[in-house]
């Protein structure tokens, strides 16, 4: 996929071939269609833009039964917590996973600029803004602190979405619980964390 024309063309052909009932990757267009009435999820999960990290293929989902949101290292910003705040609002999503993954990039470069004393600038200092405190927290020169860092960065963000003044009404009712959770790029499991 080495040029933009080559990309488009590939997602074209994958839609194509979904379309037609003929999808190479396990999805099934008449899920689709069955989908396509009210929407009622059960889950919004947070997680990671990595392309290794599909997330409603990982927990095996069709059409309809989750919300999916992505940013570089599940960073919450205005958008994501106003979706999430929709999503529990107004659609009764009982369930919010924020999923970290091992070898994040994100996270890395959070490090990085860390150790490197330096802003990588642009929009991407935001996400490294945002991953810094749970770095920090681990310690820039422990020598686990990108896989620990992943781990705080998840905790600090239910810890967050706990806390939102629109979530924290759902959660202390016991009507909307939020959970993080670690997905492992060797074996595909996802591991829940203890907060």
């Amino acid at each position: 996929m080495g040029s933009p024309r080559a990309a488009l063309a590939e997602l074209l052909a994958g839609n194509r071939r979904f379309v037609s009932g003929q999808p190479i990757h396990g999805h099934d267009v008449t899920a689709a269609a069955a989908a396509s009435g009210d929407q009622q999820p059960y889950a919004v999960l947070l997680g990671c833009i990595d392309s290794r990290v599909p997330l409603e293929a990982i927990f095996d989902q069709t059409f309809g039964s989750i919300c999916v949101i992505r940013t570089g290292g599940h960073v919450l910003d205005r958008a994501v917590l106003g979706s999430i705040e929709y999503v529990v609002g107004e659609l009764g999503v009982p369930l919010v996973m924020v999923l970290g993954h091992e070898r994040c990039g994100a996270v890395a470069s959070a490090v990085d600029a860390l150790r490197a004393g330096r802003s990588p600038g642009g929009a991407l200092a935001h996400l490294v803004d945002q991953i810094a405190p749970a770095v920090r927290e681990v310690g820039v020169d422990d020598p686990r602190v990108r896989p620990m860092a992943v781990r705080r960065h998840v905790l600090r963000t239910v810890a967050a979405l706990r806390a939102d003044d629109r979530l924290a009404v759902p959660v202390a009712a016991g009507r909307l619980t939020v959970v993080g959770a670690l997905y492992d790029l060797a074996t595909g499991e996802v591991a829940l964390l203890e907060t």
